[in-house]
């Protein structure tokens, strides 16, 4: 074990002020001052370089029971942060490790040693593991081809394409041998990217009605597959083009997160019954035992450039709710980070 002497006795730390209605705003959100505890047995100080703001956290900001607990009013929040240990009580991690863990949206964190995963040096930049390397990848990994049980062949749809899991998604898809990768994104330049990045056929979801987009990219063929992370009119347009036996993974709404009005769709879930379709929803947390397959065939992915990923990285603590909301409204292209 081992102890830095120069260790900070106080960090910046972001609470959760008010819950909000409908859409966050810079007013739910306060900077705090805090003072760090002494590190116990077991336990490491970290201070971090990246933090994840993630569509999820929205749901926990409400104070309702769903399959995370709420964040706490007046209380630092908690995400996903990638940092370097500088003080350690720990056998597991020494002064100088980096480490990922779930103590974000402060500049240091107090972490039990069992609660932090080491970063294998060399492999990729600090960032990548909560990214392609981390939560995000695998969930886009496992979600294709544990959850929606992926087959060469496939015709894959992939809404929110541009984001950190969507992109993931179409590029494992490819990499495995999807007949067709299909995505859609919200404005002109993340359609490029999508093409950039492997991707058959893509769409502005803002151009003309999702449905009729869809079915011009997919045509007679149909598709196979649909990775959900918006819901809404792509789920009911996904329904509409899956063929018989089509499978969908369940793994983000995003479009009703601010709502506060019951979404309109889809209003054709009926047609799961004739089409023998199986929805399933899943969460990355209920898929850790993929993770070392996982990490095993992306770290070659990465390393010969047959997966690329995007960042849209902002500066600073005190940006953070900021980058947070943007992401709700689509201004990211791949991962959402914030440096510290």
């Amino acid at each position: 074990m081992s102890t830095s002497t120069s260790a900070p006795v106080q960090t910046r730390e972001i609470h959760l002020a008010s819950r909000p209605e409908g859409r966050p705003a810079p007013e739910n959100f306060r900077m705090v001052h805090s003072d760090l505890p002494e590190l116990k047995d077991g336990q490491i100080l970290v201070e971090n370089r990246f933090m994840s703001v993630d569509p999820y956290m929205r749901g926990r900001m409400n104070d309702r029971k769903s399959y995370s607990a709420p964040f706490r009013l007046d209380a630092a929040l908690d995400g996903g942060a990638v940092g370097e240990v500088i003080a350690s009580r720990s056998g597991a991690h020494k002064v100088g490790d980096v480490v990922v863990h779930q103590l974000g949206w402060r500049e240091h964190a107090v972490v039990d040693g069992s609660a932090a995963s080491t970063v294998p040096a060399g492999l990729a930049p600090d960032s990548a593991f909560l990214g392609a390397l981390g939560m995000t990848g695998l969930t886009a990994y496992a979600g294709l081809l544990k959850v929606a049980e992926f087959k060469e062949g496939d015709v894959v749809f992939v809404s929110g394409a541009a984001g950190a899991v969507g992109s993931m998604v179409g590029q494992i898809a490819k990499a495995m041998g999807a007949g067709k990768v299909i995505g859609s994104a919200g404005s002109p330049e993340k359609v490029a990217r999508l093409l950039e990045l492997g991707f058959d056929a893509a769409f502005n979801y803002n151009d003309a009605p999702v449905v009729d987009q869809l079915r011009d990219a997919a045509g007679e063929r149909g598709i196979d597959v649909y990775f959900d992370n918006v819901g809404g009119d792509h789920l009911e347009a996904a329904l509409e083009m899956l063929n018989v036996g089509g499978r969908v993974a369940m793994c983000g709404a995003i479009a009703q997160y601010n709502s506060t009005e019951p979404p309109a769709a889809p209003r054709n879930l009926a047609v799961a019954i004739g089409k023998q379709l199986t929805l399933r929803g899943f969460l990355v947390g209920g898929q850790r035992a993929h993770a070392a397959e996982f990490r095993e065939k992306m770290a070659a992915w990465l390393a010969d450039g047959t997966v690329r990923y995007d960042e849209t990285i902002v500066d600073g603590l005190e940006n953070a709710a900021g980058a947070f909301i943007d992401l709700l409204e689509g201004a990211n292209t791949g991962k959402m980070l914030v440096r510290l």
